[in-house]
């Protein structure tokens, strides 16, 4: 789990769409807010962005099969010989009237939308039984969470119960030239160069679904012109950067290379 505060500066992220301004509406009318999208096509991007933009304290927690109820409300531990509690991330934020952000939330226990429900109607409510503490959630206060429709499976699906709680955004990567920008901006590779990465980036995904279980995250076209900026020779550089991380199969990865050589031939 990783809590944080938001950075004095505001990371660079380039809308494609309305999602900015119906973040801020979200957040004028007290409403939970729902992300979902691919990986690595930025969301928690947008969310560090829009924190730091409107001068929020975020907490963000990386969702995982053994979070439970308690890892995001707080636990009794031993200090100095004393039992002392301590508050999660989400009962500091509803405390401080900050953003919560649950990044994958589907891979979280199922305890944690019980515990999340109250905070997603009227009520704006967290309840903390181990200390018999009801917190009223105040106005600054922000839900936030994210998933992957596409990466689902039959034992981890966000009912309808907890998705029709929250107002949603769709993300996707974006278009090639919005795509290749944010490249630029964050490997400092030229232009040339980056907008190749991004064709390769929209051939991969075409595989997706058929071959691969998901596409190519800008996020790893990211890293990959990093390491081309720095010197780092091409071949090398998606070798470790695309074609390492998208695949273990020996027959994926050949295409994968064939995939490289066609695009780059």
């Amino acid at each position: 789990m990783n809590d944080m505060t938001h950075p004095q500066t505001v990371p660079h992220y380039h809308p494609t769409g309305q999602e900015c301004a119906l973040f801020e509406a979200a957040q004028t009318n007290r409403l939970p807010l729902l992300l979902k999208g691919p990986t690595g096509c930025g969301k928690t991007r947008f969310i560090e962005h829009m924190a730091a933009k409107t001068g929020r304290k975020l907490y963000t927690v990386a969702c995982h099969d053994d979070l439970s109820a308690a890892d995001l409300i707080g636990r009794y531990l031993l200090k100095g010989g004393e039992t002392e509690w301590v508050d999660g991330p989400l009962t500091r934020a509803v405390r401080e009237g900050a953003i919560c952000y649950l990044d994958e939330v589907v891979e979280a226990r199922k305890d944690v939308t019980v515990v999340l429900h109250p905070l997603t109607d009227n009520r704006r409510t967290l309840m903390i039984d181990r200390t018999g503490e009801e917190l009223q959630a105040p106005d600054g206060f922000m839900l936030v969470a994210s998933y992957n429709p596409g990466y689902q499976n039959v034992l981890k699906r966000l009912k309808p119960s907890t998705r029709q709680r929250f107002l949603s955004i769709s993300f996707d990567f974006p278009n090639p030239d919005i795509e290749t920008a944010v490249v630029v901006q964050e490997s400092g590779l030229d232009a040339n160069r980056a907008a190749g990465l991004v064709r390769l980036g929209g051939a991969i995904r075409k595989l997706s679904g058929m071959d691969l279980e998901e596409g190519v995250s800008t996020r790893l076209l990211i890293y990959a012109a990093t390491l081309i900026a720095g010197g780092m020779g091409f071949d090398q550089a998606i070798e470790a950067a695309i074609i390492e991380p998208l695949s273990d199969d020996a027959d994926i990865q050949l295409a994968l290379r064939d995939l490289v050589a066609a695009t780059f031939g």
